[in-house]
């Protein structure tokens, strides 16, 4: 699989998860959410943000229990709810936002 952005065709894994995450910008982020019929807002990008920002801390790509637990942590308790993480990102916040956001395929999930 791979996508094709900006005159360049950027390889992916069959799951769609990018092969170099160096590759990544917003605005392939924005073609990664449009495959997955994601219209990306303020809240996924505060969510694919964090997640970028967590993965440069710890080089790893949380599973949803992890991930849920740190956004209430940093962003507090209403975006740190599994409900409001499934309503933005539906097949999995851990996984879809992770390929969004040029992550690997998050440790733990299936």
């Amino acid at each position: 699989m791979a996508y094709e952005y900006n005159g360049a065709t950027i390889e992916a894994d069959e799951e769609g998860y990018i092969t170099d995450i160096s590759l990544w910008s917003p605005a392939l982020a924005t073609l990664i959410a449009e495959s997955e019929n994601i219209e990306m807002d303020d809240d996924h990008w505060e969510v694919v943000n964090f997640l970028r920002n967590y993965y440069e801390e710890y080089q790893i790509a949380p599973a949803v229990r992890v991930l849920t637990k740190a956004i209430k942590k940093t962003l507090g308790p209403d975006k740190g709810s599994s409900l409001y993480l499934y309503q933005l990102f539906p097949h999995g916040p851990a996984k879809q936002a992770c390929k969004i956001a040029g992550l690997p395929n998050p440790t733990g999930c299936i």
